[in-house]
């Protein structure tokens, strides 16, 4: 067990100490919540499952009997909740004797920081993991594949050919998009929404989204993406995609894509120990993320 004591800072026993340097950087905005569509929960686990829909009607020749179809249940995806948990320990003599109460260690600062950063890289993992057998969704693929299973046959969320980005194959993902289908195999109207890069692609795609003309030609051409408003939610830049520099994402408008719930807000307390007069922190968290509908993302690993 960690425990903080007066030899951990033994500075802080003396005077003459200007300032103690606790790397008090500004916080990353929250990304998680521009990705993520965030629930609350109040249960163990959340289960999302489909039903499939009915497939196209049929011509009905004079006189004969309609065609009747069904439908049926389709995967299940369970949301179980994760708790993460972090504190530390103080004795009594450092708290004590510290001579610079008023230049506190802000270690409940700290504490935050850190469960603030843990949130953001288990959410961005879905993504880091998105290329991944190894971690898959309700329909046993992983979130961004080729061959989803379907009732009307394998369907795609990633390009067929691995490519960087680039204002063409942002393109050709925006049709692919354009063109999804049911799992009946029928056209469906979803659209993109974000572009969601690494800190590499973050000019690239500045470039891609901003420019009013072809971006990096000298063509007098639109730059359809823009003067179509197929991107209306821009670009989400996300420094805790570190599985790839060149992997980049399309979030769409599709419900119950990638989702996660909070069962529990960071909770942070306090209390002491009767034998050893030690003061305890800690604090606690509970909260999933994951995907019910492969839809709601699409992307390329590029290359």
């Amino acid at each position: 067990m960690s425990v903080i004591t007066t030899g951990a800072h033994p500075k802080a026993l003396w005077p003459g100490v200007r300032k103690f340097v606790m790397g008090e950087y500004t916080s990353q905005p929250e990304v998680y919540s521009k990705i993520f569509d965030m629930k609350s929960s109040s249960m163990a686990y959340e289960e999302d499952v489909e039903v499939t829909g009915f497939g196209l009607a049929k011509v009905k020749a004079e006189g004969a009997s309609t065609t009747y179809d069904t439908h049926q249940q389709g995967f299940v995806k369970r949301y179980t909740h994760v708790a993460f948990s972090l504190g530390y320990i103080v004795t009594r003599e450092e708290l004590d004797d510290n001579q610079y109460k008023s230049k506190s260690f802000k270690r409940g600062k700290m504490l935050a920081f850190s469960f603030r950063t843990t949130k953001e890289i288990v959410a961005t993992n879905v993504l880091n993991r998105a290329f991944l057998s190894a971690y898959a969704g309700g329909d046993g693929k992983e979130l961004l594949a080729t061959d989803h299973p379907t009732l009307a046959g394998n369907q795609s969320n990633e390009l067929a050919i691995p490519a960087d980005l680039s204002e063409a194959a942002l393109e050709d993902l925006l049709t692919q998009i354009m063109e999804a289908k049911n799992s009946r195999g029928m056209q469906i109207a979803i659209r993109g929404q974000k572009l969601i890069v690494p800190p590499a692609l973050a000019f690239n795609a500045e470039r891609i989204m901003k420019t009013t003309l072809q971006p990096g030609t000298a063509n007098n051409d639109v730059n359809a993406i823009r003067s179509m408003g197929l991107l209306p939610g821009g670009v989400v830049v996300n420094p805790y995609l570190t599985a790839s520099d060149s992997a980049w994402f399309v979030k769409t408008d599709v419900p119950d894509g990638l989702l996660g719930f909070n069962r529990t807000s960071f909770e942070f307390t306090q209390d002491n120990d009767f034998d050893t007069e030690n003061a305890k922190a800690k604090g606690y968290e509970r909260y999933v993320f994951g995907w019910t509908d492969w839809r709601g993302m699409y992307g390329s690993a590029g290359t």
